[in-house]
């Protein structure tokens, strides 16, 4: 076997990357990892280098540090950081191996691994064509078990993660963050929102108790730092997609339709959801036809719901698999004819565009061969699983895995 050189740059909160990087040395590959703050100092064990320099110094240092250790593999979790942005054109200039993760292309159970780049940078084809042709090579997607998230071991690694980033910050002093908020803002948000956890719970239960049988619309709101939003769509934040999406509804849809928003699982509790959907709703004369939930079962409310509408939430597909009409408003890479309604948003509340079973049978069949894992990032036994997976093809043979497509320059 072929010795690799692994090097790790920011993954998820809590110690995915830490068992990642154990696993591979356990098959007889180096890894080490850049810490770019005291949250990735944090959560890494193992040899390390950490930055301290500015993103100006970024580039010279991270092809040092490649030219060092002999970096055939770079590891990181999202490309659309600033640190990660020029990480992936130092790699690939110079054909080191980029592997992205990121959540799942597809809920539910399963974490996104891309050569090169994800989302909106992913080499997945453009064409449900070609999606039809590639299925015909590839067997039925196993049936697997659903791995429940837990939402307070989550909340509780992101938490550690900014609390370690905030106390050795003296130690990073240039470290430019990829979110828009203050770390101590994050902090207090994610306290104030377990804190108040069992309000919401109450008013979810009483909203959803109010909807009652009627017929509904689901809007899943987004992370508002997300860069599926930032970058992937037409939206400067959620709050801007949630007004446009509003103001549709209220002058387009039936008017004994409900639009039912659902809160982010592990939204930061920095914006008040719930007073701003209620706001926009009054605003457009429609506050007894929206309603907010905080919480409740994604699987029911999603199997009940006439429709989805998404900026370009993973959510989309969980109502894709059960035939449920979808649009998406931004960029995704399920956002294809014959999956997604094509036409106007206006148009969606009155006759949405139901996916063909077939073509998206074979998008999802060619989406889990070719860039899924099953398991995930958000409790102990999702790890469990997803860790042999993503042992097993990264430590495949260097340059088959993941790809699409050969190597390319890509532009400083």
């Amino acid at each position: 076997m072929t010795q690799r050189s692994f090097l790790f740059l920011q993954g998820p909160p809590g110690p995915f990357f830490r068992q990642l990087a154990s696993g591979l040395r356990a098959r007889g590959h180096h890894c080490h990892r850049i810490n770019l703050n005291g949250g990735d100092w944090f959560d890494w064990r193992g040899p390390s280098d950490s930055f301290r320099g500015t993103l100006d110094d970024w580039s010279g240092y991270l092809h040092e540090v490649i030219e060092r250790h002999q970096v055939t593999d770079v590891i990181l979790f999202g490309d659309c950081r600033q640190y990660h942005l020029s990480a992936r054109v130092c790699a690939m200039n110079r054909e080191v191996a980029v592997h992205v993760f990121e959540e799942g292309y597809i809920r539910p159970d399963w974490v996104t691994l891309e050569r090169d780049g994800v989302n909106g940078n992913s080499s997945l084809p453009r064409d449900p064509d070609a999606y039809i042709c590639l299925a015909r090579q590839l067997p039925p997607v196993p049936t697997h078990n659903h791995v429940a998230p837990n939402f307070r071991q989550r909340a509780t690694e992101a938490m550690a993660y900014c609390l370690a980033t905030l106390l050795l910050a003296p130690r990073f002093p240039n470290y430019v963050s990829h979110r828009p908020y203050p770390i101590l803002s994050e902090l207090r948000g994610w306290i104030a929102r377990i804190m108040a956890r069992p309000i919401a719970l109450r008013r979810s239960a009483k909203s959803l108790a109010e909807l009652g049988s009627r017929r509904y619309f689901l809007l899943p709101l987004q992370l508002d730092s997300d860069h599926q939003i930032r970058i992937h769509s037409p939206f400067s934040g959620m709050a801007v997609a949630l007004e446009a999406i509003v103001r549709s509804f209220a002058a387009h849809a039936a008017k004994d339709i409900v639009l039912l928003v659902k809160e982010h699982p592990i939204d930061n509790g920095l914006h008040a959801w719930r007073n701003i959907v209620v706001d926009l709703a009054r605003a457009h004369g429609v506050a007894d036809r929206v309603l907010f939930i905080a919480d409740g079962d994604l699987y029911t409310i999603v199997d009940r719901a006439s429709g989805v509408v998404t900026v370009n939430s993973t959510t989309g597909t969980l109502a894709l698999a059960s035939g449920i009409p979808v649009i998406v408003l931004g960029k995704a890479i399920y956002d294809l004819p014959g999956i997604t309604h094509q036409h106007s948003l206006d148009a969606f509340w009155v006759r949405p565009t139901a996916p063909s079973p077939d073509v998206y049978e074979a998008f999802r069949r060619v989406v889990v061969a070719r860039c899924l894992l099953y398991g995930g990032f958000s409790s102990a036994r999702a790890r469990a699983l997803l860790l042999p997976e993503a042992i097993t093809r990264l430590g495949g043979i260097q340059g088959r895995t993941l790809r699409a497509a050969p190597y390319a320059k890509v532009a400083a």
